[in-house]
């Protein structure tokens, strides 16, 4: 049995604690969980099993961090992205395994420098995008012999919207605002490029709703490395419903809100009720040359699309974005377990197989079932 540390007790890191403690094979616990946060009140909603403790830690406490992450196989990063430097530093220093499901690129930037020859795995951005989306990204792109462009789309949604924003709080509010502000990269006429967040707006229907999309930071991984110089257009853009960009760039740029960040979060969390009521759209297209059989050349486009739905695990109901966000966490776990990925140094999610993930336990979150809202669908 793997000791696992998950670090951060809200919205996705009890759901992870939650999985992993019912992982079992061959009748036997596969993880001891340990889910810590320093807040006594995010333990206190921490689902009940026997195979996950609670603990109060602060991670700025770099001795209490050092002491928790001892003799454990991993630490699990939910935490917010300005706090994953410093767990991946002392998973370095005591030689434990390090995922994470940060979206920033300048934190992922610095991880991969702390895995640079280090004895363990280090596999930042585990979740739903980055994360999932750039597994499948990646597996598109290799069916091409010469690849042109690549378009990854995704987003969650609340499946009522009911305010001006049409949007509800599904995950982390720093989160939101950092992939709204922060500069973001992509392949354009194959050179690799920053473009601002919030711009290159476009609308597109999906089963018959309207959608639009537009720039947001860290959703490309480390795509844009991996593909550079062998694909002409390579972009993330971010889901939502049509009129939401707006808004959005009204408060961040015309009211100055991305310089105030604390305050916006605090107006948000104050104003946009949460909600478990949501639909994850995972959208993502590919175009490029395939040579056939013949010979012959042919300029062709494969997409894959995915809905996920909210629904109850374990008997509680979860959002989609917790059911996508952590599912892929502990897949990526389950398949350094198993011997599937390096077990050391730095690790892309492009790395892995798309047939290989959704194979996994909790990969098969992301599996093609009918659409139908209360259930896990494509």
């Amino acid at each position: 049995m793997h000791s696992i540390l998950v670090l951060g007790g809200g919205k996705i890191g009890a759901v992870v604690a939650e999985l992993m403690a019912h992982a079992r094979s061959a009748g036997q616990p596969d993880y001891e969980v340990t889910l810590a946060d320093r807040s006594e009140a995010a333990l206190a909603g921490a689902p009940r099993h026997p195979q996950i403790d609670t603990r109060v830690l602060d991670v700025n406490d770099s001795a209490a961090l050092r002491a928790a992450l001892q003799g454990r196989y991993a630490v699990l990063s939910a935490l917010p992205y300005m706090l994953t430097v410093r767990v991946a530093e002392a998973a370095r220093d005591v030689g434990c395994h390090y995922l994470d499901l940060t979206e920033d690129v300048a934190a992922t930037r610095r991880i991969r420098e702390i895995a640079d020859g280090a004895s363990q795995a280090f596999i930042p951005q585990c979740g739903l995008a980055p994360g999932f989306i750039s597994i499948v990204a990646a597996d598109l792109a290799r069916r091409f012999d010469t690849l042109d462009s690549v378009r990854m789309r995704v987003g969650a949604l609340p499946t009522f919207p009911s305010n001006s924003l049409n949007y509800n709080l599904t995950w982390s509010t720093e989160g939101v605002i950092n992939e709204y502000c922060e500069p973001c990269e992509a392949i354009v006429d194959g050179r690799r490029v920053s473009v601002p967040a919030l711009e290159e707006r476009e609308e597109f229907s999906l089963d018959g709703v309207l959608y639009e999309a537009f720039n947001t930071s860290g959703g490309l991984g480390t795509l844009c490395e991996t593909l550079e110089g062998k694909v002409r257009t390579l972009n993330y853009r971010t889901i939502r419903y049509p009129g939401h960009a707006a808004v959005m760039k009204t408060l961040l740029h015309d009211l100055k809100l991305k310089d105030r960040r604390e305050l916006f979060k605090d107006i948000l969390e104050n104003a946009l009720p949460a909600t478990t009521q949501d639909v994850v759209i995972v959208f993502v297209t590919a175009a490029g040359v395939r040579v056939d059989e013949q010979g012959q050349r042919r300029f062709l486009q494969d997409t894959v699309v995915r809905k996920v739905y909210s629904r109850s695990l374990h008997g509680t109901t979860h959002s989609a974005i917790q059911i996508t966000t952590a599912s892929a966490l502990c897949a990526m776990l389950d398949l350094l377990r198993e011997g599937a990925l390096p077990t050391r140094g730095f690790v892309r999610q492009e790395d892995v197989a798309l047939d290989r993930f959704l194979a996994n336990r909790y990969g098969a979150a992301y599996a093609e079932e009918p659409a139908t809202p209360g259930r896990l669908a494509a």
